[in-house]
């Protein structure tokens, strides 16, 4: 059948199973917007306040999901603005495909009005990217762009489609989706020597990451752990795959990890790590890192071997497949001494003090976690509030906290949340936290949550200063706090109202409570506005070049 490249283009994202995309429309891209206004009874579109919040949008939906998600946006300033969303994800490992209009190909080049090369612009944030000369061609492109963002290491793909592309007609041959295939790992004598390893660790600690929830390996992580009795803590991108006062979880690790994870790991004698990348934020100091350790890394993309940190054997490929085929070969343990000394140290972790007269931090983070329920899906933006979520939300299951850990992008979170009440079902609470900082950078993105009558609740830690920012300052910097102060006046409750809202203020945990309990009853999205004090840190904290022994805990 003969269709025009916005048919074609909207005929393939059916096939590839895509039932909601985000996005902004504009010049560029009219002719498919007009086709998706014939298909609109199959495809839902959700029109953002600016194409950043599309693009964190389509991230949240990804990862809410293990599907790819999908943002539309017009040629120049519309794509430009997809960047920080595009950057994010490929960060984070998100499969995501992200479409974009140009101008028509006589004008390409000749500095047309919103003309900008954004596949240029992209590549270095991208698994790759396409250009789409010939509409015969464009089915085909479309196909390869889902099959890349979401096989092997996952990430972002981006198409660049011209104007006179989507109108262009040719003849259309229906496909078939894309299915995700597995490589099977086939390297007997690795996995051999890798559980003789595991078997002969008197003092083993799993570390693991995002690749865990990306390669949807979370129940064999568990069987791994409880078969073994070893040990396990997580870095921020895997929070929620253990559960919080289990035998075996040490907490997140790291920066503002757990005192008993980040001692643990200084002194094991095997440090398994599974879909990690040994970030800057893990790994602080990377010739004091596991000194007393062999390391045993599994992860699907070579290049994170022996990148940040040099280790003594490998398991490159799925890692889901890989636990497959270790988990068997792996002897049951008690390992009774070392589970003794880890129940020891995480006697002794940083706690901090509870003061319901206050709103504290962890009480606010513990009291709407444990309010929402398991079934939760919690977001966040990125600051203090971010780590407290981290340390404090104590969930069970995977891809039920979302957050942007490798780019650590201010904004991301309302985006992301957005993408999380369409992925999920309504009986599923999103929960955003976010601080006043964050929040000032896509509230604009409040009016989508509004006119699409999702259910977010936002809870702002409103310290009024630069958080994050401010406690380093504190600690490094002896106290010259410059430009974390805004003075801003915002006022929450009269913004939400604003926005079509529901806005709340609370100055201690029992008004907390009685807003939180309200807003999730609610229709429609509302935000909390909680007071804190500036003067609140995110503990422990180790310093940039540190080890466990200089936290930081006071």
């Amino acid at each position: 059948m003969k269709l025009n490249g916005s048919e074609i283009l909207t005929e393939v994202l059916l096939e590839q199973g895509v039932d909601v995309l985000f996005g902004y429309p504009g010049g560029a891209v009219l002719n498919i917007y007009d086709a998706l206004y014939k298909y609109r009874d199959r495809i839902t579109h959700i029109m953002t306040a600016h194409e950043q919040g599309a693009a964190h949008a389509a991230d949240g939906y990804a990862r809410a999901t293990g599907r790819t998600g999908v943002v539309l946006a017009t040629s120049g300033p519309g794509a430009t603005n997809l960047v920080t969303g595009i950057a994010t994800a490929y960060m984070d490992s998100v499969p995501m495909v992200c479409i974009t209009g140009n101008v028509g190909q006589s004008l390409i080049g000749r500095d047309s009005f919103q003309e900008v090369y954004i596949a240029g612009i992209t590549m270095p944030i991208t698994k790759h990217n396409f250009v789409v000369r010939h509409v015969e061609q464009l089915a085909d492109v479309l196909r390869d762009a889902f099959r890349i963002a979401n096989t092997g290491r996952k990430g972002p793909v981006l198409v660049d489609i011209p104007k006179d592309v989507t109108a262009a007609v040719c003849e259309f041959e229906p496909g078939r989706k894309i299915e995700v295939l597995h490589d099977v790992f086939n390297d007997r004598e690795a996995l051999l020597t890798a559980a003789k390893m595991l078997n002969a660790a008197e003092k083993p600690v799993m570390m693991f990451g995002g690749g865990v929830v990306a390669g949807e390996a979370d129940a064999l992580v568990r069987a791994l752990v409880e078969k073994a009795h070893i040990p396990a803590c997580h870095t921020m991108m895997a929070t929620g795959v253990l559960g919080y006062g289990e035998a075996c979880d040490l907490g997140l690790v790291g920066m503002h990890g757990c005192l008993a994870a980040n001692r643990a790991v200084a002194h094991c004698d095997l440090l398994l790590a599974v879909g990690v990348r040994f970030s800057d934020r893990v790994a602080l100091n990377p010739e004091k890192f596991a000194t007393h350790a062999k390391i045993l890394q599994i992860d699907i993309d070579a290049s994170e071997i022996n990148k940040n940190i040099m280790i003594d054997h490998s398991l490159i490929g799925d890692v889901k497949g890989i636990l497959e085929q270790l988990v068997p070969l792996t002897e049951e343990n008690q390992h009774a001494a070392w589970m003794a000394q880890i129940a020891q140290w995480k006697a002794e972790d940083y706690r901090p003090q509870d003061d319901d007269s206050i709103l504290k931090p962890h009480q606010v983070v513990t009291a709407a976690c444990d309010m929402a329920g398991e079934d939760a899906v919690v977001v966040t933006d990125v600051g203090q509030h971010q780590m407290w979520a981290a340390q404090y939300c104590r969930r069970i299951g995977p891809r039920s906290f979302l957050t942007s850990g490798g780019l650590g992008t201010m904004g991301y979170g309302y985006g992301a949340s957005i993408g999380a009440a369409m992925a999920v079902e309504k009986k599923r609470p999103v929960v955003m936290f976010t601080g006043d900082g964050s929040f000032h950078m896509n509230m604009n993105e409040c009016c989508t949550a509004v006119s699409y009558g999702l259910p977010i609740v936002t809870v702002i830690m409103n310290n009024t200063v630069l958080g994050m920012v401010r406690q380093w300052q504190h600690s490094f910097y002896e106290d010259r706090y410059s430009s974390t102060d805004p003075h801003r006046r915002t006022d929450f409750v009269k913004l939400a109202e604003a926005f079509g809202a529901t806005g709340y203020r609370c100055e201690n945990l029992s008004e907390f409570k009685e807003a939180f309990a309200k807003a999730l009853q609610a229709d429609g999205p509302v935000l909390i506005d909680c007071r804190i004090d500036k003067d609140e840190r995110v503990l422990p904290m180790i310093p940039s070049g540190g080890t466990y022994k200089d936290s930081i805990v006071d």
